[in-house]
């Protein structure tokens, strides 16, 4: 799997699956989830809404990955991960390594040739943004499945973070 880092807008990816950072909710909120929904029109709150009557009844656990259409963003799909808060007295990378692993799967499944993902965790969640970018770098980097899209591509928002991931990549 070819891994890039590009900056922009997560929402204006030209992939076959973009990853939402979303709330255990699925209903939507700030950030990146609220980006997503907003973007994507009424479709993404629609299907949410349904998973939450049926498969998710209580929500989506920290970690997993599932996925809806992707309304009106130029994806096919959206998956939506939960990732974890961090703490400082409690390791969570295993949760976060989850979230890219879960939905490198769920792409998969649905066929995806190309998958775009936020920085997971590192905005509200508060996960310190050098921590986020090696760990999500590392497990894109790792990814043997079969069926694993054929590109990844980690969309930063700022600059500096870009920098960093370049920095990561020895770049």
């Amino acid at each position: 799997m070819m891994v890039e880092v590009v900056l922009g807008d997560i929402t204006e990816q030209r992939v076959d699956a973009i990853v939402n950072a979303a709330n255990s909710s699925l209903l939507g909120g700030s950030g990146v989830d609220g980006a997503i929904h907003r973007r994507g029109g009424p479709e993404i709150g629609q299907a949410c809404r349904a998973l939450r009557a049926g498969s998710h009844l209580h929500g989506l656990p920290t970690g997993q990955a599932v996925p809806t259409t992707a309304g009106r963003l130029p994806a096919r799909w959206v998956i939506h991960t939960v990732g974890p808060v961090y703490s400082e007295t409690e390791n969570r990378g295993e949760l976060l390594r989850s979230c890219y692993r879960q939905s490198l799967r769920v792409a998969g499944e649905l066929g995806a040739d190309s998958i775009a993902f936020p920085l997971i965790s590192a905005g509200a969640y508060r996960w310190p943004v050098r921590g986020a970018v090696e760990l999500a770098l590392a497990e894109l980097r790792s990814a043997r499945q079969p069926g694993t899209p054929a590109l990844a591509r980690l969309v930063l928002w700022q600059p500096e973070t870009l920098a960093l991931a370049h920095e990561v990549l020895g770049r």
